[in-house]
């Protein structure tokens, strides 16, 4: 028996011993997500014991080394293990912006101090992060950002605001960038790291069109930042913001490979088949699903071992998105008007149409579909610019 193969026998054994009925059926909603944080509430005895499974066989960030947090598995393993996880449904152990986004960056940029002190806390679960990039007038050109940190010796102070922060509201810390020298545009910024209790940080849910609000207005006043909560160099935090974004893109792209069933559900699909339209249609996002999927494994594999093109994750963003919304598309033209239905019970509170609608912003946050397509051109076809 090979290694992988016998490293195969053994997650499929520990996953079934210790992943919970319960945690193997799809997630229906933001209440069977695990965010963890210091304000997180458990929805059930399940997501509990799930999490503090994962955490001590370092299962929530599998591919970080062991002394922070993480299982050290090689990428062969980490893949037998999603793979695993997949085929019996398990849901994640915990979902994070600290995994997904912050943790790449400090195991890159961070200094070991920081590493030691805020992964550990990031796989654990006892830490929610949220992301302070966008502002007013600053979204797609990131770099115009206004909000400044005046250098004030031991510390900076804070001043300005963020837009479209997502769970700013419910967050522990934010990963912040910051203008810390007005004369240089991109050799001007830094990322700085901060609690979100501090004095001078409050928040504003901004209502969307699906009637959530999982995004906020952010602002900072007179904002003190302790001089070694920055992560790379001062001014020099352009290098990773853009590093980040890369990984941002990827986890809002994720959301885009699906098989038929997770795709409408078992209900609706039956009801597309009678539809030789929606039936073709069906079909096709199976088969873009599927190129999807195997196009994510491939890069995967190849930023691995760092042959991964730079805008690669640009791809996976446009490309998941797009199908992301498809997805809703065919859920919406297989519910017929029933699932137009806003407030019912028996509807789960509108949450079809409201997922519906909540798509749209995902080819908006992380960067537009036409700014990704733009990056596309020149960066992967070589294209002229205009």
């Amino acid at each position: 028996m090979s290694d992988t193969e016998a490293f195969r026998q053994e997650a499929r054994a520990w996953l079934e011993a210790n992943c919970p009925p319960e945690m193997r059926q799809p997630v229906r909603d933001e209440r069977d997500v695990c965010w963890g944080g210091r304000n997180f509430t458990f929805s059930s005895p399940a997501q509990k014991a799930w999490l503090e499974a994962c955490v001590a066989k370092g299962y929530t960030v599998p591919d970080w080394p062991k002394p922070y947090g993480g299982a050290g598995l090689s990428p062969a393993e980490a893949k037998i293990l999603r793979e695993e996880m997949a085929r019996i449904g398990a849901r994640p152990p915990l979902s994070s912006f600290g995994i997904w986004m912050l943790g790449p960056a400090l195991l890159k940029f961070g200094t070991e101090a920081q590493k030691v002190h805020y992964l550990g806390q990031i796989a654990r679960g006892e830490i929610r992060w949220c992301q302070g990039y966008s502002e007013p007038g600053s979204g797609s050109d990131l770099v115009s950002l206004q909000t400044f940190g005046e250098d004030k010796g031991d510390h900076w102070v804070v001043n300005g605001q963020k837009v479209w922060t997502s769970y700013a509201d419910k967050a522990d810390w934010i990963f912040c960038l910051v203008r810390t020298d007005k004369a240089n545009k991109y050799q001007g910024i830094s990322f700085l790291l901060f609690d979100m209790a501090s004095p001078g940080v409050s928040t504003k849910p901004i209502l969307l069109i699906s009637g959530n609000s999982p995004f906020c207005e952010t602002f900072f006043d007179n904002v003190s930042v302790p001089k070694d909560q920055i992560v790379g160099e001062v001014n020099r935090g352009w290098d990773v913001a853009k590093y980040l974004l890369g990984h941002e893109r990827e986890m809002i792209s994720g959301a885009g490979g699906a098989d038929r069933t997770s795709a409408i559900g078992a209900t609706l699909a039956r009801n597309a088949l009678l539809d030789p339209v929606l039936r073709a249609e069906l079909a096709q996002f199976d088969v873009d699903a599927l190129a999807y999927s195997a196009m994510a494994e491939k890069f995967l594999d190849e930023a691995k071992i760092g042959k991964a093109h730079p805008a690669q994750p640009n791809m996976m963003k446009y490309a998941g998105t797009e199908l992301n919304k498809r997805r809703h598309e065919l859920i919406m033209a297989a519910g017929g008007s029933a699932a137009l239905e806003w407030d019912s019970e028996a509807s789960g509170g509108g949450s079809k149409p409201r997922s519906w609608l909540r798509t749209k912003a995902n080819s908006i946050e992380g960067g537009t579909s036409e700014v990704m397509l733009n990056v596309i051109a020149k960066r992967i076809l070589d294209l002229p610019g205009a």
